[in-house]
């Protein structure tokens, strides 16, 4: 195999993206026999299945290598537009980024208002655990990421943002009611406020605190937006890690205590982007990396 048919590459995203082929062929303004021709012509010329035939189309494993190279061509070709001053180079820049609530919630926003405003970018903020924001670059759904995996994605370049750091507190008044006495044995009875179920902070927070024997009480409450997080904390729902920058002001305006000082606890943030030379992504990354200095432990 000497090269990839752009052309069928292209087809592939559309598939991705609209979702079925007679979407696809609508929004290439081709027959959707020609979209199907075109995706197994790749599929062929590559050897490998690149399409789950399902509703919607989903990209296997090797598909999304090729949706990546899609989104990142077409990049690189409005770029190059921009520059030349070709028809439609004064377009706005949409920049798809993966961000975990907790860094949308305190810092990050802070970090895309340092982007010049002569780069016209627009942002399309994806909100996924930073677990899980490596998985939409390599699905070529982003640009970049704030993640927890110090591992580049194929295609993508990595770098160090800092630790954002969680205090575990309650309210006074929860506080007084549950946890007083030995932690180890009050709060894994204690109802524990959660972000979602992927969320596993709280429970190992616990087991940090009771050498591994215990787990955040079954009696929690599932709160999956960072700010309602902090409020569910301060209404006194249950206790919960929190992170700093949040819970400062409230710990200092006393509607939260800090329960158990000496365990905080950190997690490490990662920002990975497509290895491109484009202007836009060169000028986020060095916002957020800025930004993330000042915001982030080191």
């Amino acid at each position: 195999m000497d090269e990839l048919p752009l052309d069928q590459v292209r087809t592939l995203l559309a598939v991705v993206d609209e979702g079925t082929f007679d979407a696809a062929a609508a929004a290439l303004h081709v027959t959707p026999s020609a979209v199907s021709q075109r995706v197994k012509a790749l599929e062929q010329r590559t050897g490998r299945v690149l399409l789950q035939r399902t509703k919607p189309v989903r990209p296997t494993e090797s598909g999304e290598v090729l949706v990546r190279l899609a989104r990142q061509v077409a990049r690189l070709e409005q770029d190059a537009q921009r520059e030349l001053g070709l028809s439609g180079a004064g377009e706005a820049t949409r920049v798809a980024i993966a961000v975990n609530a907790d860094s949308l919630a305190t810092w990050f926003l802070d970090a895309l208002t340092r982007v010049p405003d002569r780069l016209r970018v627009r942002f399309d903020l994806r909100r996924a655990d930073e677990a899980y924001t490596a998985a939409l670059l390599r699905e070529g759904t982003v640009m970049a990421a704030v993640t927890s995996s110090p591992e580049a994605v194929p295609g993508c370049s990595v770098r160090y943002l800092g630790r954002m750091r969680y205090l575990p507190v309650a309210s006074p008044e929860f506080a007084e009611r549950y946890l007083s006495g030995p932690l180890a044995e009050v709060v894994p009875e204690a109802p524990a406020v959660v972000f979602d179920r992927a969320d596993d902070f709280q429970d190992a927070f616990v087991r940090r605190l009771t050498g591994g024997s215990a787990e955040a009480s079954a009696g929690r409450h599932y709160v999956p937006a960072s700010e309602g997080f902090a409020r569910a904390v301060v209404a006194g729902l249950g206790w919960g890690m929190v992170p700093e920058a949040q819970a400062e002001p409230l710990l200092r305006a006393g509607r939260l205590t800090l329960f158990a000082p000496g365990h905080e606890a950190e997690s490490s943030l990662y920002w990975q982007r497509w290895k491109l030379d484009s202007p836009a992504l060169t000028a986020v990354t060095e916002a957020v990396t800025a930004t993330a200095a000042q915001a982030l432990s080191p």
